[in-house]
């Protein structure tokens, strides 16, 4: 089967040029036959590439790190969805504190948006695990087995022999222990480091479970780093699918300027002087990850990765043109010239970010480190007791969100009264988990305005309020 870059570089006549809008029936890693066409990615160099590479390996190395690292001896990440536990730098989120990811996912989702409307699928190129992964591990240990795509294209219609094997297949073996590591490390988020330490050094038939996962995340990542690889991007990922929808002509992407470059002609002596600055020398198609001609527009399979700026930057050098022929551009700065500004889209994806952000913040601030409901025992009515008073019995429940244990205590703070425990005289609720308790109020019968009286209760810890119960007393109808 011939590779993109082969079906390219046939028939060149009939290779598109801008406005020419077949390319959209299809995608570039699929071929008439429906079979897919592998992508043989030439090894990037430049100044983009070079960022990119920084901020890939800053990435790479908080995802492989942050479940091992400790906030107040607690993890920095852990999302244990088996246990409902959630660890955000430090502070343990439950179930309970659903309205909290609600608001964050909401804010996560129109940042989503404003980062897209602004600045394309930027995202995808430089901070996507599944790229950052991909592009900065798995395919420089592919061009160290196989070569650069030249080499690569060789090595696979070779026949298998001896060196085949050993560099395919040392290739496929490495892919699987990286696979094995960051399945580890996913892992870690889930469970925690301790317990995945556990896992590791102790004997494996006592954590069969926890080996399984292991093995099947392992198999995924090797499946998706091995074989997916760009089709994550063009096929799974729904983000790409997005795109085209929050993106509009003033969004920043990376942009072939066909106004400049357009009136192709290869480089040479017979070159017309009149001709565009592009010599359709094909490099930014053969560095391309997934494939595609950035000539042809906007496209659902790039990823902003800017490989093909590099790559252009570098021939303009040689042939002594300006260089941004491919460019970070909107398409209405390359066909009307405008400058990158913030239109009334923008400005409403901010003010909505802005308010959610603050939303956040502000439940974030007054979050208390318990959680507590005081309810009336049901079936129970109201009693009367000596000296002329009345009791309600109530059942507490309280929520210890933090790391330690914590000694409560109960007011009545609305209302002169008698608050007592039944059964023990205090509650202790553990690290991470509930305590319960029975509580009786007695209030004077001439105190109480109504038959039904709100009243608040403060839940006190070692002297400091953590925070204020509102429940109801019942008590004999009231006549004035």
């Amino acid at each position: 089967m011939k590779s993109l870059n082969q079906l390219e570089n046939e028939n060149s006549d009939d290779k598109p040029h801008w406005g020419y809008e077949s390319y959209r029936d299809s995608l570039t890693t699929v071929n008439e036959f429906g079979k897919r066409v592998w992508v043989y990615a030439k090894k990037p160099f430049g100044k983009w590439y070079k960022w990119r590479g920084v901020v890939g390996y800053i990435l790479l190395a908080f995802f492989l790190t942050a479940p091992f690292i400790k906030v107040s001896d607690h993890p920095m990440l852990q999302f244990d969805f088996v246990h409902r536990k959630f660890v955000l730098f430090g502070s343990v989120f439950w179930p309970h504190d659903f309205y909290i990811f609600l608001i964050g996912f909401i804010s996560f989702i129109v940042f989503i948006f404003l980062f897209t409307a602004a600045f394309g699928r930027l995202w995808c190129g430089w901070a996507c695990p599944q790229t950052i992964f991909m592009e900065m591990i798995f395919r420089k240990i592919e061009y160290l087995f196989e070569g650069d795509a030249i080499a690569q294209r060789k090595l696979t219609k070779q026949r298998w022999d001896a060196e085949k094997v050993l560099r395919r297949g040392g290739k496929l073996f490495v892919f699987y222990l990286i696979s094995f590591v960051i399945a580890n490390v996913f892992l870690a988020y889930i469970i925690g480091s301790e317990n995945l330490q556990t896992i590791i050094f102790d004997n494996p038939l006592n954590h069969t479970k926890g080996l399984t996962a292991i093995m099947i995340f392992s198999g995924v990542f090797f499946f998706v780093y091995a074989y997916m690889r760009e089709q994550v991007c063009t096929i799974v990922c729904p983000y790409g699918r997005l795109q085209s929808v929050l993106m509009d002509t003033h969004s920043l992407v990376v942009a072939y300027d066909y106004k400049r470059g357009e009136g192709r002609a290869k480089w040479g002596r017979s070159r017309d002087e009149k001709a565009g600055d592009c010599i359709d020398c094909y490099q930014c198609v053969d560095v391309c990850p997934t494939g595609i001609d950035i000539r042809n527009g906007i496209q659902l399979e790039c990823v902003n990765c800017t490989a093909c700026i590099d790559a252009c930057n570098m021939v303009m050098d040689k042939i002594h043109k300006p260089r941004g022929l491919v460019k970070f551009a909107s398409i209405n700065g390359i066909e009307k010239g405008e400058k990158f500004s913030w239109n009334a889209r923008r400005i409403a994806y901010s003010v909505v970010l802005c308010v959610l952000v603050g939303v956040l913040v502000t439940i974030l601030s007054v979050r208390s480190d318990l959680q507590a409901t005081i309810l009336r025992t049901p079936g129970m009515a109201f009693l009367e007791v000596p000296g002329g008073k009345i009791r309600n019995i109530y059942n507490v429940k309280i929520l210890n969100k933090t790391f330690k244990d914590l000694p409560v205590e109960l007011k009545l703070e609305s209302i002169n009264g008698d608050l007592a425990y039944i059964g023990k005289n205090h509650i202790k609720v553990p690290k991470e988990d509930y305590g319960a308790g029975i509580i009786s109020i007695d209030i004077n019968k001439d105190k109480l305005p109504s038959s039904s009286t709100h009243i608040l209760i403060g839940i006190y810890s070692n002297g400091k309020k953590l925070q204020t119960v509102k429940t109801n007393f019942m008590g004999p109808e009231v006549y004035k």
